[in-house]
């Protein structure tokens, strides 16, 4: 027999009634999982009657097995037969003192379900009309940044170093007047300007010229990754050797030819396909803010409470995401939050108020697909298919075989229901 509470903060009480005859399976499933492992003299391995296991052993010590087995089986079978979605791992009340062979008991598992979500207003929301017009400015500024990219270091020889130079120069630290590792090199290149070094370093470079040696007095931030060395005074013994600035090319048809691109040959057509790009750019970007503001707006409209245990685990999903990230450069999460200069605890923080935004998105969208009757058609599942399998160059085969159809099918309908919500935006 199963009772089913509701409890507030999107949770349920679920009291489960245990038989004896599923108490006894419970004790048998235990013995069939210990016996094997059991030696007892007079019988071979695994070989011992019940009866004598129970004598030598106790009953009592079957009954973690057992009640582990029949917990997991009659919560989830109460679960599926009661259509309820839990969202986390239950919290299981069971006092053991009451367990006895050839009784029943009673336990309560007390779980995180999904939420329900009240909506509110979600259709007809006034958008203020974006600007989807991209100047000859904005152009102009793209194509300086091409330019840029393809810019030549050539060597200054007249004047001092300035804040956008390179500079190439010798260096070495001493902390109380005792040189440090890793603290020296010869010819080391540095922009000036661009943040590389210690803080105060390179302003004190600025204004050297060719030849010049120069003591500069920095201080190691306390977040140093060196432990010798944070917060510590040094100096640092520099002479300069050369200077460099950026030349920027002339924006000609020679250069475009150049730089070997398929959409343009000429100055002409350079701005023509940047113009172009930009315009797309500009709609994808105006498309996106018009998204955020339909689900937003519908999500402050709507009424839920999302259970802790539900935005944790979501959160848990996140901080492994960042953890794999931070793989990727050979880096453990501990080491990847000093570089970004934030806290565990801040970091923690971040990504529970991320988590409890994303799912109440979701949430809310999912209920709005109910509410309008929002579903992937087959062609539309179909056609996913299809693209997956194209833009991973796989068989659709496999793309079947290894994303479930109903998976394919929420994402579809989650992409139509955010496209409902943007026609049905009154744009003013």
């Amino acid at each position: 027999m199963v009772k089913i509470d509701k409890l507030s903060g999107s949770k349920v009480r679920i009291e489960i009634e245990v038989t004896s005859e599923q108490l006894d399976h419970g004790l048998d499933h235990a013995f069939q999982h210990v016996k094997e492992e059991v030696e007892v003299k007079g019988f071979r391995k695994g070989s011992v009657p019940r009866a004598i296991y129970e004598q030598k052993f106790g009953v009592e010590s079957l009954y973690e097995e057992a009640l582990n087995h029949l917990i997991q089986e009659t919560y989830i079978d109460a679960v599926t037969s009661n259509s309820i979605e839990v969202v986390a791992q239950p919290k299981i009340d069971l006092d053991i003192t009451k367990v006895e062979k050839g009784k029943g008991f009673k336990y309560v598992a007390e779980v995180a379900v999904k939420p329900e979500v009240t909506l509110g207003e979600y259709k007809n929301l006034t958008f203020k009309k974006l600007s989807d017009e991209v100047t000859e400015e904005q152009v102009a500024k793209e194509v300086a940044k091409l330019l840029e990219q393809n810019a030549e270091l050539v060597l200054k020889e007249e004047g001092t170093l300035e804040n956008g130079d390179t500079a190439i120069f010798d260096f070495e630290g001493f902390v109380d007047g005792v040189a440090f590792d890793g603290g020296k090199a010869e010819n080391y290149e540095l922009l000036i300007g661009s943040g590389q070094f210690i803080p105060g370093f390179e302003s004190q470079m600025v204004g050297m010229t060719l030849g010049e040696e120069k003591d500069i007095n920095v201080t190691f931030p306390e977040e140093y990754q060196a432990e010798n060395l944070k917060g510590k005074d040094a100096t640092f013994k520099v002479k300069l050797h050369e200077m460099k600035v950026k030349q920027l090319p002339e924006l000609t048809d020679e250069l475009v030819v150049e730089l070997n691109r398929e959409d343009a040959k000429t100055v002409n057509e350079l701005k023509e396909t940047t113009l172009k790009t930009l315009q797309e750019q500009l709609v994808q970007r105006n498309k996106n803010i018009m998204i955020d503001f339909a689900v937003e707006g519908a999500s402050k409209n709507a009424t839920l409470e999302i259970a802790e245990e539900m935005i944790i685990e979501e959160k848990n999903r996140l901080v492994d995401n960042v953890t794999q990230q931070a793989k990727q450069y050979n880096l453990d999460l501990e080491t990847y939050l000093k570089y970004t200069g934030i806290p565990r605890e801040e970091f923690e923080a971040n990504l529970m108020k991320d988590a409890e935004k994303s799912l109440t998105y979701n949430l809310v969208v999912e209920a709005i697909a109910k509410a309008e009757n929002i579903t992937a058609t087959k062609e539309e599942i179909e056609e996913k298919y299809n693209e997956i399998a194209a833009q991973y160059k796989m068989d659709v085969v496999q793309v079947r075989a290894a994303i479930q159809e109903e998976a394919i099918n929420t994402e579809v309908s989650y992409r139509k229901t955010i496209d409902f919500l943007v026609d049905s935006l009154i744009v003013e």
